[in-house]
């Protein structure tokens, strides 16, 4: 159960990794070349922020879906739709070759692949939580979350392998396709994995009992507005968090520090390694000591290292950069860890893929969708570092606003 809901995360990630990644080292030139170098990553960050954007549409169409045919038939369809536009971006020509209208292929791509993804990691927190010992809810929903770093570590050594393997040249006629075509394995291996999962039993007891909601998208806004507002404000600062560590170390460390491609990218790839690791261990730990003390301990770390991140990254030595990025990756699977769960309970079973995609979609704008652009922006507009820390602050602020209203829900069984 652990692999086929980590499995859809995985490739969701690899596919955003994989886009972020290239955002940051290379769209610039591929499909907005008229532009100065930070103009063009600040263009192609803003088309990473489409996949957010449209996040919601997917939160709402498979988010109803969820509730009314089943968790596993809408896991399916979006893990199929996700790799097929992720395929796809590898065989886009570039502006070079058709103009305009390459960056305009490349948005709608986003576009179809963020609707997909909007309705991916809810079925999958869901196959987990509604399966599983519910004395470990925290870690069972954690397993999802490790995909996510699964993702990009596939992604992130993928592309560090292709750029020590050919010439900087090569990479931009067409290596940069090849981590966008290997997303089909990736989907034959999920489709394979979960074919043999059966539908949840929750769920399975709500249909035989006839209590399913007739409009749960509705339901959701009507009666569990305040529990929307809670369980999307928890993710806003892990995610921009994650943007910090993820996107943004690829650009300040080779267009800033003006160093090696290869370091930025170890230094991402060993952080997520960390993560990886550290996850689960923080989604079990919160099934002891509850969800609202790990994730407000994290929280807190996460304020103190927005301004320590860049300290360590402007010595511009190896070690202290690695360095900077697992402290800050660690830091955000304390966060990351009870999140799944957290949110999950939130919401009866009646409404609970609804809420869940809703949550997590909504939030994803504010939070992961425009953050790697709005980082770029005021690093560019200031110049200084001050200003990106304190805005990972606020979106931290808002997150510890959420969980000082909520109520603690580890030790208690799932709504009906």
């Amino acid at each position: 159960m652990a692999t086929a809901s980590m499995v859809g995360t995985t490739l969701e990630w690899y596919d955003f990794t994989v886009y972020n990644t290239l955002a940051a080292l290379v769209f610039n030139h591929l499909f907005f070349p008229s532009m100065d170098p930070l103009a063009g990553t600040i263009l192609a960050l803003s088309t990473y922020a489409v996949g957010y954007v449209s996040r919601p549409l997917g939160g709402f169409v498979f988010g109803n879906l969820g509730d009314k045919i089943g968790r596993r038939a809408v896991l399916v369809l979006t893990l199929v739709v996700m790799g097929l536009t992720t395929g796809l971006m590898g065989l886009l020509p570039t502006y070079a070759s058709i103009g305009i209208w390459s960056p305009v292929l490349l948005v709608a791509l986003r576009f179809v692949q963020g609707v997909a993804l909007g309705g991916e990691w809810a079925g999958a927190v869901l196959l987990s939580v509604e399966h599983g010992d519910q004395r470990k809810r925290g870690l069972n929903a954690s397993w999802t979350q490790v995909g996510p770093s699964f993702g990009t570590l596939l992604a992130t050594g993928l592309i560090a392998l292709i750029t020590l393997s050919i010439s900087p040249d090569e990479f931009l006629a067409w290596g940069w396709r090849v981590p966008f075509l290997l997303s089909l394995v990736l989907v034959a291996f999920g489709l394979w994995v979960r074919r043999g999962v059966e539908e949840t039993p929750m769920f399975e007891e709500m249909q035989h009992s006839d209590r399913q909601a007739e409009m749960p998208i509705a339901d959701v806004f009507r009666k569990h507005w305040r529990n929307l507002l809670v369980a999307g404000g928890s993710r806003i600062g892990s995610d921009v968090l994650y943007a910090l560590m993820v996107v943004f170390t690829l650009t300040y460390v080779t267009g800033t520090l003006h160093l090696s491609r290869p370091l930025a990218l170890t230094a991402v790839l060993v952080g997520t390694a960390f993560n990886a690791l550290t996850v689960p261990l923080f989604g079990a730990l919160s099934d002891k000591l509850g969800r609202r003390p790990v994730y407000g301990f994290g929280v807190l770390c996460a304020v103190i290292w927005a301004y320590g991140f860049f300290v360590l990254l402007d010595t511009s030595s190896p070690a202290p950069i690695v360095l900077s990025v697992v402290i800050g990756l660690v830091i955000h699977a304390i966060m990351y860890g009870p999140q799944a769960a957290f949110v999950t309970e939130q919401f009866p079973t009646r409404v609970r893929y609804a809420g869940s995609s809703l949550a997590y979609t909504l939030a994803g704008i504010l939070g992961g969708g425009f953050a790697p652009l709005i980082i770029v922006t005021l690093y560019k507009e200031y110049g200084t570092t001050l200003s990106v820390s304190l805005y990972v602050t606020a979106a931290l602020a808002i997150t510890a606003i959420a969980l000082f209203a909520a109520k603690e829900t580890a030790h208690k069984p799932l709504r009906d």
